[in-house]
This record gives structure tokens, sequence and C-alpha cells, in this order.
């Protein structure tokens, strides 16, 4: 299908809205060889994480997006309206706490420790930023839906080098992690805010968990990046503050992306826009 028999049924304006989300979420090989160069930069002698510190890192990934899923859902338990910071601010934010953690170096015991803590709050702050994106374009940001959907931004949207094959193509992914999501909405649902926010405080097994540790799993490939550029201490502190700002900045991206894709599939129907999608060449 080409764009003329597509905009029988979608506007000239949507079927460019499309194309420029497309073009947003798939080609964006420039800024993970962004990523790629500033750890490569930084003579670091690792030319592999080893498998324990793999481990580490996805630990530290999945309990930062269960404190971020947490504090979420309190937000939303509690009516509480957040406010809407401009991109700017976010970025200036990110910027300085990922500055702030890489001048201990990733890899030495206090700055490992100082690494965690701050991959904790600079996500809260792309959660945030996620969030406001989200409300740009419809959403209801108290529904369980839009949540789930601000956390699969982080699974979205280009590879980097050691992505080892991961699909990352953006409807793809949606269909990958339709089931998890589906399960994880409707464990929510069943069991109320409050349960949820209990059993995020202990590592147990239900859907929600397993949706983020499938989140984290993906995330983890792009964290691993900014671990290697934060390597040594002091120069550390320039490539976690440029890989902070550049982090943020992808995902802003993909999100408006995301949820222009999903404002459209409201507006349309989402097969419809998927087709649409697919078809548009890049």
């Amino acid at each position: 299908m080409n764009k003329d028999v597509l905009k029988i049924s979608i506007s000239n304006q949507d079927v460019a809205a499309i194309q420029h989300a497309k073009v947003s979420m798939e080609n964006i090989g420039w800024l993970m060889e962004s990523l790629n160069k500033i750890g490569d930069t930084l003579e670091t002698g690792i030319e592999k994480i080893p498998k324990k510190q793999q481990q580490w890192l996805q630990n530290a990934v999945e309990n930062t997006l269960r404190v971020v899923v947490k504090s979420n859902l309190a937000t939303m338990q509690k009516g509480a309206a957040l406010k809407k910071p401009s991109n700017k601010t976010y970025k200036a934010l990110v910027t300085t706490s990922g500055a702030t953690s890489g001048f201990f170096g990733s890899t030495t015991g206090l700055g490992t420790v100082v690494f965690a803590s701050e991959l904790t709050i600079s996500t809260k702050f792309m959660m945030r930023s996620i969030i406001d994106i989200a409300r740009s374009q419809g959403e209801d940001i108290n529904s369980i839906d839009t949540q789930l959907a601000c956390l699969q931004v982080f699974t979205l949207g280009g590879n980097s080098k050691h992505d080892d094959g991961l699909e990352t193509s953006y409807y793809t992914t949606r269909i990958a992690l339709s089931s998890s999501v589906k399960g994880a909405s409707n464990y929510i649902a069943q069991n109320g805010t409050t349960k949820i926010i209990e059993s995020l405080l202990k590592t147990s097994s239900n859907p929600i968990m397993r949706l983020i540790g499938t989140v984290a799993s993906r995330f983890s490939v792009q964290v691993s990046e900014k671990f290697i550029a934060q390597s040594i201490p002091v120069v550390g502190a320039i490539g976690g503050g440029s890989l902070n700002f550049l982090f943020l900045n992808h995902f802003q991206n993909v999100a408006k992306a995301h949820f222009t894709i999903r404002k459209l599939e409201r507006k349309y129907s989402e097969d419809l826009v998927r087709e649409a999608y697919l078809n548009i060449k890049i």
C-alpha cells in the first residue's frame, strides 16, 4: 500500500504525523552511535562488561523501575496532579545528576553505589518527562493503560552495539510486550493500587513484576553504555552528564512518537494506523 491509498482513510496531516513518528522511532542510529562513541573514547580497557556486572546492572535497572512504578501508582492513588516542567528543565536535572554520579566512577566501590542511586533519580525524571508528553497527546495519565504505555517507552526505539540481535522495531516490540502489558493491567485492576504498591516493596512473582523484568532487560542494554562511560572517576562525569542528556533526549523523542501513534490509533483504529506505519517508507 502506498501513501495515496492511505490518504483515502487517513488525512494528509495525520499521514505526515505517522511518517514523522516513524522517522523518530526507527531512524535514530546516530544517537546510539553517539552513546557508543562516548564509551569508546574513554580508554577504559573494558571490551565487555563481566557477567557479574551485567547481572548487577540488570538487577539495578529492575529495582529502579520498581521504585518508579511504585511512585507513579502512589501519585495516582492520592489523585495528586503532576506539575509540568519543561523538557529543558528535565534535561538540566538529569545532566547534573549524571555528572555528579560520573565524578566517582561507576566501577569503584563508592562509585557503584552512587551510580545505582543516580540511576533511580534520573529514571524518575525521565519517566516524569514521558508522562508529560503522554498528557500533551491527550492521554489520561491517571489511567493504568497510560502508565503502562509510559513504561513501555524504555523498550522502544533504536539499538546499540550491545543489543546482540534484540528486535527493536516499534510494532514488533509492542506486540512482544502486549501479553505482559495486558496481564499487568488486569492484575492492577483486580487488586487495586494499594496492594500493588505493597507487593512492589518485595521481590514477588506477579504480572506487573514480570513486565518490569521484561522492560528492564531491554533498558539495561542502554544503561550498560552509561556504566562503561562512567568507569573512570572525574572523566566519567563528562560521560555521565552527556549520556544522561542523550538518554533523556532520546526517550523524549521516542515518547512523542509513541503517544502520537496512540492518539491516531484512538482517532482511526490500531489496525489502520499500524498498516500505515508499516507501509510508509523512510
